[in-house]
């Protein structure tokens, strides 16, 4: 008896550490998980076929990118040809129509929506009120910033990603989601104290791997909102995570860690994730130094620091050195892991 009993609660103890094991592989692959696609105006979307899936909950739609085109199209603008400068107005004018088209069509048929803001260089204030122009977000609507990478030649440097946040948060009571890769992510999660409200936003993860379970947590983030575990990077005509009706190969597709119901609940988000204190600042491990210039190491714990140098005949002084905080762990800024 007791060894059934025995076998029966190791069996569980076993099947509760797969369970949590698993947690973090292929979550796209349980059907209680929300699943929710993202497009910008070029994916091509047969609507009819796309809401067939039932546990497609919501829709994020690219909105704002950069700072606003020009209509008038004088002075230098940008340094485009004027003809060039009215193609991109005209552009942006049936993007945003087809922004407001799908938004009608996604929200008549019951889905979760979104919007996001490509981030670029230039200034972030004017960025987020052409986001905010160009969205006009309900109040049940999720607002995105998307950071790419850290390099700010190319995209929105981190400090005006946070002006940029602030400005959202000022303008409309919430503050945006955090869209971005992993080696941004772990950036952002290292220099925590730099980036106080970035590292704060909920995160919708992009991560085009099967596996995330040594990733969380990470700085402030415990876990992600969203995770981006599909797209052209990954999914091809012959093989693709998940499969979605009625669009190609390169649309975006994302699961959430909650089913659909506990998903509308959460949705639009809005405020700042809980700060973890910072560490304890740790004191500096040196060692004793004799006139001779020989080295020996002391040690103790907690550790601590002192340096005898030896001066003259028998004269010795007490050096004593220890950090302010412990620095970050910086993420190499070349760093990729997509």
């Amino acid at each position: 008896m007791r060894s059934i009993l025995g076998f029966v609660v190791s069996s569980l103890v076993a099947l509760s550490a797969d369970l949590v094991h698993a947690a973090g592989i292929e979550p796209w692959k349980k059907p209680d998980h929300a699943i929710v696609i993202d497009a910008y105006e070029l994916n091509e979307i047969e609507w009819d076929e796309m809401l067939a899936d039932t546990r497609i909950a919501g829709f994020i739609s690219k909105a704002s990118d950069g700072l606003p085109e020009s209509y008038s199209c004088t002075g230098d603008h940008g340094g485009d040809t004027y003809a060039h400068c009215k193609t991109m107005w005209r552009k942006y004018a049936v993007s945003r129509e087809l922004y407001q088209t799908r938004r009608a069509l996604a929200r008549a048929h019951g889905l979760l929506w979104g919007a996001y803001h490509l981030a670029r260089p230039g200034n972030p204030i004017d960025q987020a009120n052409h986001f905010l122009d160009y969205a006009e977000p309900k109040d049940d609507e999720m607002m995105v910033l998307d950071i790419e990478t850290i390099d700010p030649q190319t995209f929105m440097s981190l400090e005006d990603a946070q002006i940029f946040a602030g400005h959202i948060k000022t303008r409309t009571g919430r503050y945006p989601v955090l869209y971005t890769n992993h080696s941004t992510a772990r950036h952002i999660a290292a220099n925590r104290d730099r980036y106080r409200i970035l590292s704060r936003l909920p995160l919708w993860y992009a991560r085009y791997k099967p596996d995330i379970r040594n990733v969380f947590p990470m700085g402030n983030w415990e876990n992600y909102a969203l995770w981006q575990f599909s797209a052209s990077a990954n999914c091809t005509k012959r093989r693709c995570p998940y499969r979605v009706k009625g669009t190609r190969n390169d649309i975006d597709v994302n699961v959430a860690p909650m089913n659909r119901k506990a998903l509308k609940a959460a949705w639009a988000f809005g405020t700042l994730l809980p700060e973890k204190p910072f560490e304890r600042p740790d004191e500096v491990l040196t060692a004793s130094v004799p006139a001779t210039g020989g080295m020996e190491p002391s040690l103790s714990l907690p550790v601590s620091a002192s340096a005898k140098a030896a001066a003259g005949t028998g004269v010795r002084e007490i050096v004593t050195a220890s950090l302010s905080r412990r620095l970050p762990q910086m993420t190499p800024l070349n760093y990729q892991d997509f």
